[in-house]
């Protein structure tokens, strides 16, 4: 799944919420803590990482392609 943003950058915590994998930025700080996320085959502990298009974000078996 691609999700297109409208800036430069997307912060990954407003990324996760946006694609609506969770609810609050709370559950997105816990989620990313606990190394649950990928950005580029990676594991992401940052939560205000910057995402920019062509960044792919994996999350429980889902894909996201930031464009």
């Amino acid at each position: 799944m691609s999700f297109q943003i409208t800036s430069e950058h997307i912060k990954l915590d407003s990324f996760l919420k946006a694609v609506n994998v969770v609810g609050s930025g709370g559950e997105a700080k816990l989620i990313i803590g606990e190394g649950h996320v990928r950005v580029n085959g990676a594991v992401e502990l940052r939560r205000g990482r910057k995402l920019r298009p062509g960044d792919r974000v994996e999350l429980d078996g889902h894909a996201f392609l930031v464009e």
